[in-house]
């Protein structure tokens, strides 16, 4: 695909997989007790209310990105890492759950390889599939700031997880240094973790391999 048929087809996929994730997020926060994200204006599926521009142009250039993190104030929780936990997990769940009703969507018309290579629909639904699971997943990575480090977060003691919260902000960073290294000299390094997993996932929901 060139850029403006890859954009278009993209599109609808990257906003609805970034969108249902900081959603979930700042719903379950408030089912929780905290009101930060409601009272931030992003208890919301507007997705330009969650969109960051850095982490948008990521995904359409590097295939990794990310959305403007809903705001939270564990504080406001009951117990501020299991909480959290439920919080972080909320994101990449309703990544998997979206996956699974797409994948419904798209086996309903049983297409082949041949018939989602010449049809826009089933294109923008496999790749509905396949960015909610790849979102899900690279979330889980347990390295700050994703969602895997807070759910990892709930296993380790307060010492330990206070400092580890800590690195946030430069984990942040160095995230995205390893990101644009590894697709400036070629070695995909995250890829090459997530990309086994998702192909798994993607044959099992669609009966597609993507490797």
């Amino acid at each position: 695909m060139n850029f403006i048929s890859q954009f278009f087809i993209l599109i609808f996929p990257i906003l609805y997989a970034l969108t249902v994730h900081e959603f979930s997020h700042g719903y379950i926060a408030y089912r929780l007790g905290d009101d930060t994200a409601k009272r931030a204006g992003r208890l919301t599926l507007n997705p330009l209310k969650h969109l960051d521009p850095i982490g948008t142009i990521m995904l359409f250039i590097a295939h990794i990105g990310w959305a403007r993190p809903v705001p939270i104030n564990p504080y406001n929780f009951k117990n501020v890492k299991k909480d959290t936990a439920y919080v972080a997990l909320a994101g990449p769940a309703a990544n998997f759950i979206s996956a699974v009703i797409f994948s419904v969507i798209f086996n309903i018309f049983n297409p082949t390889v041949y018939m989602v290579e010449k049809n826009v629909f089933l294109l923008i639904l496999f790749y509905t599939i396949f960015i909610n699971i790849a979102l899900g997943l690279f979330n889980l990575i347990p390295f700050p700031p994703l969602d895997g480090s807070k759910i990892l977060g709930a296993f380790l003691s307060d010492e330990a997880y206070y400092r580890y919260q800590r690195f946030e902000r430069k984990g942040a960073f160095i995230l995205i240094g390893i990101i644009l290294v590894s697709n400036l000299m070629g070695l995909n390094i995250i890829g090459g973790v997530i990309m086994p997993p998702i192909n798994f996932f993607i044959k099992l929901l669609t009966g597609i391999s993507i490797l």
